[in-house]
């Protein structure tokens, strides 16, 4: 047990570490302490990092037994004694794997009370608090942490945050021997850092450095933490072990209905935080069972842990039915039949038979269809993705048909419920609608369209890819292709090319495999399409190649969001051999998203 005493001498050990880092923030400024941090910058990269990030604090650890202790330190060292407090993730997943802990036991807050500098600027000293009462058996933790300040930093913040700059910050520090040091997407302030441990020459007496991004920053994150995690390759590996974990915790979560039942006054509305017994007795399930299961998903960010029980994120909001962007089906479908069959990955990699045949005796068409409610399932998930189609009813080609004299059609082949043909129609009053579906799904459909009001502008074809509709003005391929192999994926095109007029345009929707092996939804989307569809993603150049096949030629293709792009094709000039080619960002389209 730790005596009174020696929480007295902890806290007063704290209060003093507290004091150190705001005289520390109050008398530098940016360039000088990037001088020191960074001894190798010569004028023009000092600049240059000067221009694009500012010193915005120092940061420390500290391990208060409760929080009306560590509220009087702060006033002990003249800080804001009731700055906002709100928890922490990247500081909190650290700390767990140092000491091999379970994050969700691990009650770690972040304080920011401001410093009047000498330089007039205002910064911050950050404050992570890790709750330790007297007698806890995380008294061990605190004390290593106290003695080896692995959280101390400081901080520079990034001005303008893009990818391109991003990568250049993180590029410029590598070179002046900085090492990264871990990282993360913080969302409960939506804010992406990048750690880092200082050059072993550096004078600013800290031994680790953080950029911080306003924003979700994680495509440039990942080559971030990869480099990290390459040094400690038994923990990451055991964190990929754990992938099947998160898919059946979030599956859970909606099959519970956890995020209704936590948000019961609807999905607009101020979320509180709710007991774990309230939620057990309305959902209805075991209490303790429930908790191991909210502390996880606290881990995942779709929760957070609160003084009052679990209060539901904008992360887990997209997992309630009725949300903007519900992604409930989506969840309930990769945590089901989809879970299932990748048991069978082996096999298929194996005999190239897909994992979903050989555990459910066909394919996934037939199987849903046969089966009116994972069908419904099915053709919600789809819609759940619906994100990606944002920008396409502004594409310059879809927009042209629309201000062009008299009625055009644009044909969405194989287009599900009509999501996205409804959004083009919404938004283009003079534009016309023919949607080929299966039987089953046309029904679902008109009242889908319906509920856009340009059901009246809407034609049906009940058919396959040989019933394609001919004389339309735009026709378009939306997450079609990739279910299907080469010589499937030709015989669709060539319908398409048939049924196109010499002036109509084609646009194919689909998550492109990037040139150079960079990391990608389309990579993971890749490997699902295998065991369980049958198909295959595929790299533009790829695509132009069939499409050459099919006397159509690629024109470009531009970027749509949640990893998608938008691939524009014409017909080629009648005799033309080899006319596409084009694999870049579209020419003279402009980007769509």
């Amino acid at each position: 047990m730790t005596t009174p005493t020696a929480v007295t001498a902890h806290t007063l050990d704290d209060t003093a570490r507290l004091s150190g880092a705001a005289d520390f923030v109050r008398e530098q400024d940016t360039a000088t302490l990037l001088r020191l941090l960074l001894p190798g910058l010569d004028g023009l990269e000092l600049r240059a990092l000067a221009d694009r990030c500012h010193f915005a604090h120092a940061a420390l650890l500290v391990c208060p037994p409760d929080e009306s202790s560590l509220r009087e330190q702060l006033a002990a060292c003249g800080l804001d004694a009731y700055a906002a407090a709100q928890p922490s993730v990247v500081v909190r997943e650290r700390l767990a794997v140092r000491h091999r802990r379970d994050a969700a036991d691990l009650d770690v807050r972040i304080l920011r009370p401001e410093v009047h500098c000498t330089d007039g600027e205002r910064r911050v000293v950050e404050v992570f608090a890790l709750a330790v009462p007297p007698g806890s058996e995380l008294v061990e933790v605190a004390a290593h942490e106290r003695a080896h300040d692995h959280e101390a930093h400081l901080a520079f913040e990034v001005d303008r945050p893009d990818p391109l700059v991003l990568r250049g910050l993180c590029e410029t520090f590598a070179q002046h021997g900085a090492v990264a040091d871990g990282g993360g997407y913080n969302p409960h302030e939506d804010g992406t850092v990048f750690y880092f441990t200082a050059p072993a020459d550096s004078k600013a007496g800290y031994g680790r450095v953080e950029l911080y991004a306003s924003g979700d920053h994680r495509a440039v994150l990942t080559p971030h933490l990869a480099a990290y995690q390459a040094r400690q390759p038994a923990e990451t590996l055991l964190r990929l072990m754990t992938g099947a974990w998160t898919t059946q915790a979030l599956a859970a979560c909606a099959q519970l209905r956890l995020p209704e039942a936590m948000d019961a006054q609807g999905a607009d509305r101020p979320r509180t935080a709710v007991d774990v017994g309230v939620l057990a007795r309305a959902v209805p399930c075991d209490p303790e069972n429930l908790a191991t299961l909210l502390r996880y998903l606290a881990m995942l960010g779709v929760v957070t842990s609160e003084p009052g029980g679990f209060r539901l994120t904008e992360l887990g909001v997209l997992l309630r039915a009725d949300s903007h962007g519900s992604m409930r089906s989506l969840a309930l479908m990769y945590g089901g039949a989809f879970y299932q069959s990748f048991a069978l990955l082996t096999d298929a990699v194996r005999t190239g038979q897909t994992g979903f045949e050989q555990l459910f005796g066909e394919n996934h068409f037939d199987y849903f269809a046969r089966r009116p409610a994972l069908a419904e399932r099915f053709d919600q998930s789809m819609a759940a993705s619906a994100r990606m189609f944002d920008p396409l009813p502004l594409h310059p080609v879809i927009a042209a048909a629309g201000a062009a004299p008299g009625r055009r059609t644009v044909v969405d082949v194989a287009g599900g419920t009509g999501e996205l043909l409804g959004r083009i129609l919404a938004a283009h009053p003079g534009l016309d609608g023919v949607l080929l579906e299966r039987p089953h799904v046309v029904e679902a459909a008109r009242r889908h369209l319906d509920t856009f009001g340009v059901g009246a502008r809407c034609g049906y074809v009940v058919g396959d890819f040989a019933d394609m509709p001919a004389g339309g003005a735009v026709y378009v391929l939306a997450r079609v292709l990739h279910d299907w192999d080469d010589d499937r994926c030709r015989e669709i095109l060539r319908h398409c090319a048939r049924a196109m007029p010499l002036d109509a345009d084609l646009l194919v929707v689909e998550r492109l495999l990037p040139p150079d092996g960079s990391p990608s939804l389309a990579t993971a989307w890749d490997l699902h399409m295998m065991c369980n569809v049958g198909g295959r993603e595929r790299r533009a150049d790829h695509y132009a190649e069939l499409l050459d096949d099919a006397g159509l030629r690629l024109v470009g293709h531009s970027p749509l969001p949640l990893g998608a792009s938008v691939l524009h094709a014409r017909k080629a000039a009648p005799g033309a051999a080899g006319a596409s080619g084009t694999s870049g960002t579209s020419e003279g389209e402009g980007r769509t998203s």
